[in-house]
């Protein structure tokens, strides 16, 4: 069935529920995603592309961080994520800083040399990279000396008390793993400082950056928490034992009253690993 634009409504509902989903895990990976950003120092007045920019919100931190000078391009496949992160924009009242278009990170709409960086999360290169595409084309658009960051979910201990347990949904289910499967080993994001030296690039970081959670928790983060564990382990029925799955809808569902978030010695961490490199000069 279509809308009224001629899109597809199942389709435009799951947008929908992942906009919503990443929405909601903002509330507490916002903290992390600043402490990377700011670790870039970006040039106030800057000019730069945020490569797979969803519903937005990370565009809107780097508006900040360059300063009421700088301007921010956010591009993205999803239309219903482009406009999304336009409302957002629109409403946190830095529409004049920040510009929203689709496209596809393997051939950017842009001409050579005309930002002073490109950051991109958990999109160029994770989980694991098409060569040489995915970096050439950020190389192509920036300026010489300018920088490249690519930042992706590294790592994470959500389920405290149930290890095997999480480590079973890890191997068996996780969001990252059909994308991985058969790949060879240093296709993998976190050998991505191999892809930026052979593509030429210097002066290459690497930095991960950990996020606590902690009981008691709010409304607004038990949600958000299980934002995570639906992105990170909703498909698992089909790959767990019976009674894996059993303990995943009574752990990680919010309508559960064994709900894990609800413990009052909850703790969880999470990491998110930043790759950044400049172009060479010209």
């Amino acid at each position: 069935m279509k809308n009224k634009n001629g899109n597809d409504i199942s389709e435009e509902m799951a947008a929908n529920d992942y906009a919503h989903k990443l929405y909601l895990a903002d509330y507490i990976r916002k903290p992390v995603i600043v402490r990377a950003i700011n670790s870039l120092h970006l040039p106030p007045g800057s000019k730069g592309l945020d490569a797979g920019c969803g519903i937005g919100s990370h565009t809107m931190l780097l508006a900040e961080a360059a300063g009421p000078q700088g301007h921010v391009s956010g591009l993205d496949l999803s239309s219903d994520f482009l406009e999304y992160a336009a409302k957002s924009a629109q409403k946190a009242g830095v529409s004049q800083r920040v510009h929203f278009r689709k496209g596809d990170i393997a051939n950017l709409p842009f001409d050579d040399n005309v930002f002073d960086w490109v950051w991109s999360a958990d999109c160029i290169g994770y989980p694991a990279l098409s060569l040489p595409s995915h970096i050439k084309e950020p190389m192509r658009v920036v300026k010489p000396g300018g920088v490249i960051a690519i930042l992706a979910w590294s790592s994470q201990r959500l389920l405290p008390g149930y290890d095997f347990l999480e480590a079973r949904l890890n191997a068996s289910c996780s969001a990252t793993a059909p994308f991985i499967k058969n790949k060879k080993s240093e296709s993998l994001f976190l050998r991505a400082p191999g892809w930026f030296q052979e593509s030429g690039m210097e002066r290459i970081k690497a930095r991960s950056f950990a996020g606590d959670i902690q009981a008691p928790l709010n409304d607004d983060l038990q949600r958000a928490l299980e934002a995570f564990f639906e992105m990170l382990w909703g498909n698992a029925k089909p790959y767990v034992s019976a009674n894996d799955w059993s303990e995943y809808q009574r752990l990680c569902r919010i309508e559960s009253p064994d709900f894990i978030a609800r413990l009052p010695d909850y703790y969880g961490f999470f990491t998110y690993t930043m790759f950044s490199g400049k172009v060479p000069p010209g």
